[in-house]
């Protein structure tokens, strides 16, 4: 990110890496990968090899779990999955450029 000149987009984007990656970690199987995509948006991917979707729960106030994609929903202009070929999924995160990321 600051290689792109989006430093003040790293608290988010920490945030929805950390939750998208954290239920990979917990729900999915085989490998799993990170990509961060600067084009028209800034875009976080993360891919594994499970085939099971996500889906957003609704958390009572003392669950421990159930908040991430809420979270990510929040701090994302859009989110969504896709099934990627061979099996698995990618679920994605996009976040609008600050206006004058453009110039970099």
């Amino acid at each position: 990110l600051a290689k792109w000149g989006l430093d003040r987009m790293a608290p988010s984007t920490e945030l929805i890496v950390s939750e998208l990656v954290t239920n990979a970690v917990r729900h999915a199987t085989g490998r799993i990968r990170l990509r961060l995509i600067r084009h028209e948006v800034l875009t976080c991917e993360v891919s594994d090899a499970s085939d099971c979707l996500p889906h957003r729960r609704q958390a009572r106030s003392l669950d421990e779990s159930g908040r991430g994609l809420r979270i990510v929903s929040q701090l994302s202009q859009r989110q969504g999955c896709r099934s990627t070929t061979g099996g698995g999924k990618t679920v994605w995160a996009e976040q609008e450029l600050p206006r004058d990321a453009w110039t970099i």
